[in-house]
Order: C-alpha cells, then structure tokens, then sequence
C-alpha cells in the first residue's frame, strides 16, 4: 500500500503560484494546483508498459479519502489487465446514451440502439428505393408485428428464441406466411446491424426451418414493374452456363 502523504490540514492551506503546482499524496496520486486556484485530483499509472494519468477529480468535492479510494479502484483495475482510462471512457460514454436515450424517449422517438432505432436506420438506407407499396407494406410489418415487442428493446441483446417467440405470436393468428416475411424482414435488419456493427452475429440464421411451413398454393408474383426489372436484368446479364439435364 502507498505511504499517504498529504492531510486536510495540508490541503486546506494549499495556494495556487505563478506555475502549475503539485502535492504529491504518494502511488502515483497528487494534486495539481493551477495558477488560476483550479485543483485537480491526479493519479499516475503504468498501463501495457505506458506511463497514463487518470482525472480522480476536482478539490474539494472530492476530498482526500475518496481520491485515495479512487487511485486504488484504478490501481487494482489497471493489475487486472483493465485500462482504467478505458473505463472511465465506457461509463462516461453510457452515462450520455443513457441521457440521450431520456431525451428520445420523452419526445416519443426510438431509444439509440435498440431493435426499432436500427430497424429504421435499415429502413431509410435500404427500402426508400424500393416502390412505395413495398415500403409501405415493409413498414406496417414492422409496427404491426415487431416494434410493440421488440421495438425498445437493445438490438445486442436479442436472442433467437426471443424472436421465435414473436414470430411464433403471428403464426397463432393463423398468419402464417406474415410470420415468414417478418422473419425475412428481420433477417435483413439483423444482417445490417451485424454489417454496421451493432450487433456480433445475425440470429436470424439460427432460425432456418423454425417456423411451420406455408402450406400449397398460389404464392405472391411480381407485379411491380420495379421489381420486375432487376430480375430481367440479371437474367439478361447472366454470364453463366445452363444446366442440361442427363439424357
């Protein structure tokens, strides 16, 4: 343990000079008094053969006992293989979601990084060039049969089953073939937020063969000239061999 150098009496008596000025408290902690009468609570450390130096504070809302506790809370992280700069960066930086996340929620918008923020970024990067029956049909499958049980939730966080279960709650309304877009329009939210970063791996996969098969008959045909071209086109540019059947 550090041999504790500075006392109240000490600190209290403390005076700003023409330069920066330190009383060094031992371990690497000190204070740092600037011209202006600024104090600031510092600790020095060793981090991956680095020499770093973390901000424990401002004096005298932080006094000598929590400076102290603080140094050793970094010490003890940084022997721990953990960068208490990094830390203190991660908080920091979940504290202002967790602010901003306030401020959406309060103005009725979808919180930051949840499964309806990135289901939206998705949306307005991916489906405004599609035709505007398309995106409208896209969007109520989202607000209709996702967003009221997914929707606040952080996209990170969902697992496979959780989404099966919200597939499955269509299927029970004997909406079968809504639950197979929903999956596949889930699938294509999951494998933006993997491309962009939110999320680790697209669950999606885990769920091929999960849901009941749509039962015979007529499906759906393009009837949408929009749609129609990008096939025609990619038939047309084909480059390919055709397959021939064995004699």
């Amino acid at each position: 343990m550090a041999k504790h150098i500075l006392n109240d009496v000490t600190l209290r008596n403390a005076k700003p000079s023409a330069n920066d000025k330190r009383l060094n408290d031992g371990g690497g902690l000190y204070l740092l008094i600037k011209p202006n009468g600024a104090m600031w609570w510092r600790f020095d450390y060793t981090f991956s053969g680095k020499r770093k130096t973390l901000s424990v504070g401002v004096y005298p809302t932080i006094g000598l006992a929590d400076a102290r506790r603080k140094a050793e809370e970094a010490k003890t992280s940084a022997a721990n293989g953990t960068d208490p700069s990094d830390t203190r960066k991660q908080t920091k930086a979940t504290e202002q979601l967790a602010k901003e996340n306030t401020n959406r929620l309060d103005s009725g918008l979808p919180l930051i990084n949840s499964f309806e923020y990135v289901a939206l970024e998705w949306y307005d990067k991916k489906m405004l060039i599609r035709s505007e029956s398309h995106q409208k049909r896209t969007l109520s499958l989202l607000k209709r049969n996702l967003f009221p049980w997914l929707g606040t939730r952080p996209i990170a966080e969902i697992r496979a089953p959780e989404l099966l279960e919200v597939l499955q709650r269509i299927e029970n309304r004997n909406a079968i073939e809504t639950a197979h877009r929903a999956l596949q329009t889930s699938g294509q939210v999951f494998r933006y937020a993997e491309a962009s970063g939110y999320i680790e791996r697209d669950i999606t996969q885990a769920l091929k063969g999960a849901l009941s098969r749509v039962d015979g008959g007529n499906f759906s045909s393009m009837t949408d000239p929009q749609q129609v071209r990008p096939l025609l086109r990619a038939i047309d540019e084909y480059s390919g061999n055709l397959l021939l059947s064995a004699p």
